[in-house]
């Protein structure tokens, strides 16, 4: 999943912005219980929440050009049976999501924003201000979403309490994949690991039992920040993650986390600096290597004979079991969105269990919502739906800009660029520790 593994850099947004700007310079089921497709106010037809008479064209500006994401909305766009309601979609591609953020900034502030577009939520949202987006509260965030969703998808939906947002999926961060014949070969049990130390000595036994590389990594900037927040979560807790994204942060538990991570990469494969994360995936796949972290879209990667509980399987990264860790993508609503009326009445649609199952069985991820019907979805969905849905924690995802305001994101995405590159702990450290400055 392509779309999944970026920040916007203080390094290349100035080059992504001048690319948007110039891309914008050039021209630029059924109804009836409340979730469907018709009915009673809550579909896509809607008599009722002051929507009834809502007609026109919907705009959708996204980056889901091909593979899954493409597949998902479509399968929402087919979904959705409103023929007074006209959706469009347009696709902003490359620069791994900073030409569509780039593209948004420079339609919002010109005041010709789209009806809605792709979003990953939280302090994203933060790019704008809370009356640059219009008001979902009763018309689509009513009783029914509000006591659906889990508070970690509520909060993600909110700026300065006010609902302006529709997540339509989540994704899990702090997975720990791996293939079972090699751990099986090496003698190890990951369901019985229960700290980061233990996947680190897991590492060291399958180096010395076995021909497999311990760790399937692709030494990136995203894919080590995304790393480093899991152990973080593992090992300092909620608490201490909480700490740090509200920027007071222990030190000792950045360099713990840190230190952590660096030897984990020692464990990886040689060329893993030249390499993206769907080839350090094929090499896990083929018992080249015993782990992998990664988040939950990974699996959607896997080929068809390589079958999950038998060739593979996953464990929550041990030390953060009970923590739903989260990204998502989401519908913002903007408070000039034209067609307004319309865009809610589409956004509503995209609350509900009908329009959340199309989306996320295409899309390898699993419904916000707490009471969908996930019998459609694949077994490895089913069994995230049900770690997401007993969570006791839904905790944002900083790596994907969920957790932090975009300018500390940016020296976050400085400080593992670094690192990647030096493998310096402790001035690492320090520029962690220096990001929310």
């Amino acid at each position: 999943m392509s779309d999944e593994n970026q920040y916007i850099s203080r390094r290349n947004v100035l080059r992504a912005t001048g690319v948007a700007t110039a891309g914008a310079l050039a021209g630029c089921g059924g109804g009836g219980n409340g979730n469907g497709n018709g009915g009673n106010g809550n579909g896509n037809g809607g008599n009722g929440n002051g929507m009834g008479n809502a007609s026109g064209e919907v705009s959708i500006l996204h980056a889901w050009g091909s593979g899954d994401g493409a597949n998902a909305l479509q399968a929402l766009k087919d979904g959705f049976e409103n023929e007074d309601v006209n959706i469009t979609d347009s696709v902003v591609q490359g620069a791994a999501r900073s030409n569509l953020v780039s593209s948004i900034q420079t339609r919002m502030s010109s005041g010709n924003p789209p009806s809605t577009w792709q979003a990953w939520p939280g302090k994203n949202l933060l790019r704008f201000t809370a009356d640059q987006y219009g008001d979902l509260e009763g018309d689509v965030w009513d009783s029914d979403l509000k006591d659906n969703y889990l508070e970690g998808p509520k909060q993600q939906a909110q700026v300065d309490g006010k609902y302006v947002a529709v997540p339509l999926n989540i994704h899990r961060i702090n997975n720990l994949f791996y293939n079972t014949s090699v751990v099986e070969e090496a003698g190890v049990d990951p369901s019985s690991f229960s700290t980061p130390s233990d996947v680190l000595d897991a590492m060291e036994t399958v180096a010395s039992e076995t021909d497999a590389t311990p760790h399937a990594h692709a030494n990136a900037a995203w894919t080590a920040g995304q790393l480093w927040e899991t152990v973080l979560l593992a090992q300092a807790g909620q608490s201490g993650y909480n700490d740090y994204i509200n920027g007071e942060g222990s030190r000792s538990a950045v360099e713990s986390a840190l230190e952590a991570v660096d030897t984990m990469i020692d464990y990886t494969f040689d060329d893993a600096s030249s390499i993206g994360f769907p080839e350090a995936s094929t090499r896990m796949q083929n018992g080249e290597a015993a782990f992998m972290h990664q988040g939950d879209w990974a699996a959607g990667g896997f080929g068809e004979d390589f079958v999950y509980g038998e060739d593979w399987d996953h464990v929550p990264f041990p030390g953060s079991e009970g923590h739903y860790a989260l990204n998502m993508d989401s519908f913002p609503f903007p408070a000039e969105a034209p067609n307004p009326e319309a865009t809610k009445v589409f956004l509503k649609y995209c609350g509900g269990t009908e329009a959340q199952i199309a989306f996320n069985r295409e899309k390898g991820s699993i419904p916000p919502r707490s009471d969908a019907d996930v019998s459609q979805l694949n077994e490895f969905q089913q069994d995230q739906y049900d770690n997401f849905t007993n969570s006791d924690a839904q905790p944002p995802s900083i790596q994907h800009g969920l957790a932090v305001v975009p300018p500390v994101l940016s020296n976050f995405g400085d400080a593992f660029s670094d690192f990647i590159s030096n493998r310096d702990v402790g001035s690492t450290t320090d520029a962690l520790m220096n990001a929310f400055n």
